[in-house]
């Protein structure tokens, strides 16, 4: 089957504080250049980081126009947050970058 290759989607991955109930939870925001493709939050990182490369897969065969494939409901390994990934799933292959804010974390030049 030949895979279309060449697509990158950045990605925003980090724990949220603990809320009234105390749960740990991760949230996680897929970008294709300044549009956001898809947002949400998980329990764990390995579920939200399942959650990336299932909606990248989903939007990169979108782009293409074809069919994405069924969600496939084998192990997935979690990435540390920060880390750049490649991902093959169906007939597209694309790397995840993580989301650079450099320029939030400046200080204001006055």
């Amino acid at each position: 089957m030949p895979v279309v290759e060449g697509l990158a989607f950045q990605y925003a991955l980090h724990e949220l504080p603990l809320g009234r109930l105390s749960l740990r939870r991760w949230r996680w925001e897929l970008w294709h250049g300044a549009r956001l493709e898809a947002a949400g939050w998980r329990l764990s990182q390995r579920e939200a980081a399942r959650a990336l490369r299932l909606h990248g897969s989903r939007v990169g065969h979108r782009l293409f126009g074809l069919k994405a494939p069924e969600e496939d409901s084998g192990s997935v390994p979690a990435f540390q947050p920060g880390a750049s990934v490649r991902v093959s799933h169906g007939a597209v292959a694309f790397a995840l970058h993580p989301v650079h804010l450099e320029s939030a974390a400046a200080p204001l030049a006055l």
